[in-house]
C-alpha cells in the first residue's frame, strides 16, 4: 500500500523541541521531493520545509529558518523534521508530502501543540 505516515507530534512547552518523522511505504521514496506542511485552525496550509531527492538541498519558510531542520534517510525511507525553539505560533497539524514526476502523496498529519 502506497502511503506516508507521520509521527512524533505532541504537546511541548515554548522553547522545547520535537522531532517529526514521515515514513513511506509502497513507492520508491528516494525519487520523490519531500516537504513538510502545516495547517493551523482557520488558516491555510503552509509550506514549512522541503528536501530534494537529489543532492539533498533544503528550503525553509522564513518563519522557521534557524529553528527547524529537515533531513531524509533513504535507506530507512523516512524524512525527519527536527523542530527546536518552538513557539506557540508553531501550533498546527503537520503534514508530510512526497511529490514525484507523476504522483503525489500526503500523510494524515500529526498534531503539534506548543503551550505552557
Amino acid at each position: 500500500q502506497e502511503q506516508l505516515v507521520e509521527s512524533g507530534g505532541g504537546l511541548v512547552q515554548p522553547g522545547g523541541s520535537l522531532r517529526l518523522s514521515c515514513a513511506a511505504s509502497g513507492f520508491t521514496f528516494s525519487r520523490y521531493i519531500v516537504s513538510w506542511y502545516r495547517q493551523a485552525p482557520g488558516k491555510e496550509r503552509e509550506l514549512v520545509a522541503t528536501i530534494r531527492n537529489t543532492g539533498g538541498s533544503t528550503n525553509y519558510a522564513d518563519s522557521v529558518k534557524g529553528r527547524f531542520t529537515i533531513s531524509r534517510d533513504n535507506l530507512k525511507i523516512t524524512v525527519y523534521l527536527q523542530m527546536n525553539s518552538l513557539k506557540p505560533e508553531d501550533t498546527a497539524r503537520y503534514y508530510c508530502n512526497a511529490r514525484g514526476e507523476y504522483r503525489e502523496y500526503w500523510g494524515q498529519g500529526t498534531q503539534v501543540t506548543v503551550s505552557s
